[in-house]
């Protein structure tokens, strides 16, 4: 499917998002560690989920999805089968990594494979820390297909430093480290998300969180530890999941974007360590209100009043970076909308995404008339209203997809993005979402 964005109509109006793609993956996952029937409300309902929730029925779990509450039924980690067929995870590396972690702390032998695009993504990253915790796991090149063997439990104790700050390989280790035989101990170079941690605390597990300074290298490191409970068998859930800021991340920039746009986004999630854009948003001069209105199974909720602005250019480097690594696709449609010059430099994580989104987010740009410049780990980008009236690709990336149709609302002439239909990856209703605040979207054949 492909869609035609029609520039010229402010966006007015309050939205309700989709349940957190994050949050989605590791309720389910841990509700499967749990003992008895667990209810997440407000799940996520799109194709990545879905490749997690294949992935359970093909472990011998029972689910029930109604709407979005998704209820499980589980005996915990000693119930669950080892599959016949490969695990198919789709697209998704947030599911293949986190269930590689928690299935390492199982006695399940599985196969997890995914599509062309999750083959190519790097996996020795998790597959080699497991192995020294003791986990039988082997890759293919350091990619998918992961074969996992039943592993001797418990597991040893890992004491690792991460060379990426990285939420996926984190909590991967720290799903495994639950069936280690004592304290594991983890070193990031920047603040990546700390979802793990914080359900995994509400589940009464013992996580320690620091932020240590390292004068002598004039830099900090991010200290994760996890003291494993004696016998792998969690409470079971009741969770309402907050709704997506990387999903709220296309309809703030929408707004700022378009001129005469005022847009409410409600029961956000506020985790800090998601929230980096609003930062780089706010120093750029975005008028953007933020409430911090309750908590959520650990995880701070509120709502976002965006108004169009004026922005600026800025720069972006160091631990922002990894506070915002999957909104750069959204990111960069406002600084191509900005006053001046925006600087991105240490995002080279951003080459080994669902597409190279430094490349891919350059080429298009370029495409729809912006000034940009590509560099090894970022990009620079000379602010003005972009031209539009040309037609751009998706590359097979949800985020650039979504981006591109964001550009669109605000370009001088209508954008068609190509490939459109990978948006249903992680945010099913977003053209509907975009026509109910006024923007003028059109499917094409």
């Amino acid at each position: 499917m492909n869609l035609q964005v029609t520039p010229g109509a402010p966006l007015l109006g309050e939205v309700h998002l989709p349940g957190d793609k994050s949050l989605s993956h590791r309720a389910a996952l841990l509700a499967v560690l749990a003992q008895g029937e667990s209810r997440i409300a407000n799940f996520l309902v799109a194709g990545v989920t879905q490749a997690m929730l294949s992935a359970l029925t093909s472990l011998g779990v029972a689910w029930e999805l109604e709407g979005n509450h998704l209820t499980i039924w589980s005996q915990g980690a000693s119930s669950l089968k080892s599959p016949e067929a490969p695990i198919d995870c789709g697209n998704s590396a947030t599911t293949l990594r986190l269930l590689t972690g928690a299935l390492a702390a199982t006695q399940v032998s599985a196969v997890l494979d995914g599509s062309p695009g999750l083959q190519q993504r790097p996996m020795k990253r998790i597959v080699e820390p497991l192995q020294q915790m003791g986990v039988s796991i082997s890759s293919t090149d350091g990619h998918a297909p992961l074969v996992l063997q039943k592993s001797s439990l418990p597991l040893r104790p890992l004491d690792y430093s991460l060379p990426v700050a990285s939420a996926q390989v984190k909590s991967c280790l720290l799903l495994a480290a639950l069936a280690a035989g004592g304290q594991t101990t983890l070193r990031e170079p920047g603040p990546s998300r700390d979802h793990t941690e914080r359900i995994l605390r509400s589940l009464g597990v013992r996580v320690k969180s620091e932020r240590l300074s390292l004068p002598e290298l004039d830099t900090d490191q991010y200290l994760t530890q996890l003291f494993p409970p004696r016998q792998l068998l969690l409470p079971a859930l009741d969770l309402e999941l907050p709704g997506d800021f990387s999903a709220a991340a296309f309809l703030v920039v929408a707004a700022l974007i378009t001129p005469g746009s005022e847009v409410s986004l409600q029961q956000v999630g506020l985790n800090p360590t998601r929230t980096g854009l609003l930062d780089a948003l706010l120093e750029m001069g975005a008028d953007i209100q933020v409430s911090v209105t309750g908590e959520s199974s650990g995880e701070p909720v509120g709502s976002l009043v965006v108004r169009h602005s004026n922005l600026r250019g800025t720069q972006v480097t160091g631990p922002l970076v990894v506070r915002m690594i999957d909104e750069f696709p959204a990111f960069a449609i406002a600084a191509a909308f900005a006053e001046g010059e925006t600087r991105v430099s240490q995002a080279g994580e951003l080459r080994y995404k669902e597409s190279d989104r430094i490349a891919a987010l350059c080429t298009e740009l370029v495409s729809l008339g912006a000034n940009v410049a590509e560099t090894a780990d970022g990009f620079i980008i000379q602010g003005k209203r972009l031209a539009g009236g040309e037609q751009v690709a998706s590359h097979g990336d949800h985020r650039l997809a979504m981006a591109l149709a964001v550009a669109g609302l605000a370009c001088q002439q209508p954008v068609t993005v190509l490939g459109a239909g990978i948006i249903t990856e992680s945010f099913p209703a977003f053209e509907q979402t975009v026509a109910d605040l006024g923007g003028q979207l059109k499917p094409l054949e």
